[in-house]
């Protein structure tokens, strides 16, 4: 049986400071349950550090859970399963995210960039143009 070997596209960000958060998202944030706050914040970073890493990538989504449920631990939420649209298409995307105790401020994102998703497996895993 032939062996395949995968190569994909590994983009690897640290921070370790905090990150400001724009006020008019921060409103918006302390609305949602502290369960969905840490996933939004995260996503919301996640896309923010995207677009200004240098990758090329123009990210205007992040789901976390579209290929594995996130895990969520008091301040962390790792996203081994998520994905991100830029320009029309859709990559793959794992990440974890560190915020404060009232998961709005991201202390530390780690990120890594994967291969595409093919268009013909959007419908599959509910990703939109």
């Amino acid at each position: 049986m032939p062996k395949c070997l995968v190569l994909s596209v590994c983009l690897v960000s640290f921070a370790s400071c905090a990150f400001a958060v724009d006020p008019a998202i921060k409103k918006q944030l302390e609305k949602l349950d502290p369960a969905t706050r840490l996933e939004q914040s995260c996503d919301t970073e996640a896309m923010s550090r995207i677009n200004k890493d240098k990758t090329g990538f123009k990210p205007d989504k992040v789901i976390a859970y579209t290929f594995k449920d996130p895990i969520p631990s008091d301040d962390k939420l790792e996203a081994p399963g998520a994905v991100f649209r830029s320009q029309g298409d859709w990559y793959h995307l794992s990440y974890t995210c560190i915020t404060g105790p009232q998961h709005i401020n991201v202390r530390e994102l780690q990120y890594e960039i994967g291969e595409k998703v093919p268009r013909e497996k959007w419908s599959t895993y509910y990703l939109y143009d």
